[in-house]
């Protein structure tokens, strides 16, 4: 091999690695890329490689989306900088965040033919509640940084798809609008903070809301060093203070004890928004402090999951926070087939981070999880058209899961087992 094949082979490397980065949105690539036609990245982050999907050719509207990475685009040019940056970025070197896509690759599913697949049934059962689909909305904070009606538009989209929806308590909607748009329980997703009282609170806000679960994040509890949005943040030069203090606003943080699920709630005692004391002691206290179900998210070992069912948790999620909580550079979906077997049935697993395809909810449905959630994916869609954004990426990835089941050759979400997925 000559030595300039030498150089566009290395030079092909860094755009594969480049490909899979949130640093690919950031402005000083984008310089670079126009002035060096060499290093010129010409489609988005997709696993996809030759897909024929080029920056300067983007959606108009959400009908014309092939995929769900048809929205990232869209709302990178619609969201403020630092907004999306909050969105996109992981934590550290990112290699989390690249390994919840990555992770699916090692896996394949074993189709099965001549089975009559003209009607399949999607519908799943959690906590007696029925679903017509096993795809779920993952808590993400802050909506309305990306779209004027934020959490309203979820919540009113997953309506439509009669999904499960998990609120965040930092969201900028509070926990009763979002039920009332929905029309049905929305679980609450927990930052218990380090003040049991506030937890407490939040708890029972939650409940009397007519949340059917409380969703306690355990995965949160120190600082993390999120590259995308401190590059990105340098860029955008808004005057952020008076969104960010009325907590309208989204972001880094710093507003969050300004969102309404807050409200009303002491917060003097409160040394961080973080949980860094949670304990296991804490599961047992709050079962002694609510009726809802206790749903433990950021579960990502078999150790932990059996720890989940030996002191009352009546669910695991899990999750690596979309490879934004800490760098251990593991998917969920390489993390999954341990804490089922771990859990062994005696309670319900649900998983996400890094959930993109109809492929990747069957793959994680055949190892045993009872539903598999998205959170970037329908961000990317409120930012770029709103609700008509979020209920098209739900569309797109139930149509993309029904099509994934009937090549498996099955009728229905409980047909799925571990014969229908392997590893490579």
């Amino acid at each position: 091999m000559s030595s300039f094949d030498e150089t566009i082979a290395r030079r092909r490397q860094l755009l594969k690695w480049m490909s899979a980065s949130p640093l690919l949105a950031m402005p000083g690539v984008a310089s670079l890329a126009a002035e060096n036609p060499v290093y010129a990245p010409n489609r988005l982050p997709d696993p996809v490689m030759w897909a024929p999907r080029t920056l300067d050719k983007l959606i108009a509207n959400p009908k014309e989306a092939i995929n769900v990475f048809d929205f990232e685009a869209v709302a990178r040019s619609r969201v403020p900088p630092a907004h999306f940056g909050y969105m996109a970025a992981g934590i550290d070197d990112d290699v989390t965040l690249r390994a919840n896509r990555e992770a699916f690759l090692k896996f394949y599913l074993r189709p099965r033919r001549m089975v009559d697949v003209s009607k399949v049934d999607m519908s799943v059962e959690i906590f007696g509640i029925k679903y017509d689909n096993p795809i779920f909305i993952s808590p993400t904070g802050g909506n309305k940084a990306y779209h004027a009606d934020g959490e309203m538009a979820v919540s009113r989209a997953a309506k439509v798809g009669n999904h499960l929806q998990m609120l965040s308590t930092a969201a900028t909607t509070s926990i009763n609008d979002a039920v009332t748009a929905r029309g049905a329980p929305v679980w609450f997703q927990l930052y218990a903070t380090t003040d049991r009282d506030v937890a407490y609170a939040l708890t029972k806000r939650a409940e009397n809301a007519g949340s059917q679960a409380v969703v306690v994040t355990v995965d949160r509890v120190g600082g993390r060093n999120q590259e995308a949005l401190l590059r990105l943040r340098r860029t955008d030069y808004r005057e952020c203070r008076v969104c960010h203090e009325s907590g309208d606003g989204g972001g880094s943080g710093g507003d969050r004890a300004r969102r309404p699920n807050y409200d009303g709630i002491d917060l003097s005692k409160v040394r961080s928004m973080q949980s860094d004391n949670l304990t296991w002691d804490f599961i047992r206290q709050l079962r002694d402090k609510t009726k809802m179900k206790i749903v433990l998210k950021g579960i990502v070992t078999p150790e932990d999951g059996k720890l989940a069912v030996e002191h009352g948790a009546d669910a695991i999620l899990v999750s690596n926070h979309g490879g934004r909580g800490e760098d251990n550079g593991r998917g969920t979906i390489e993390a999954l087939p341990e804490i089922i077997e771990a859990v062994k049935g005696r309670m319900p697993v649900l998983v996400d981070s890094g959930f993109r395809r109809g492929t990747d909810v069957v793959k994680a449905l055949a190892m045993g999880a009872t539903a598999a959630g998205i959170g970037r994916p329908y961000l990317w869609g409120l930012g770029a058209f709103g609700q008509a954004g979020v209920e098209r990426v739900l569309e797109l990835m139930r149509i993309e899961t029904r099509a994934a089941m009937q090549q498996c050759g099955v009728t229905s979400v409980k047909e799925l087992t571990k014969a229908f997925v392997a590893k490579f």
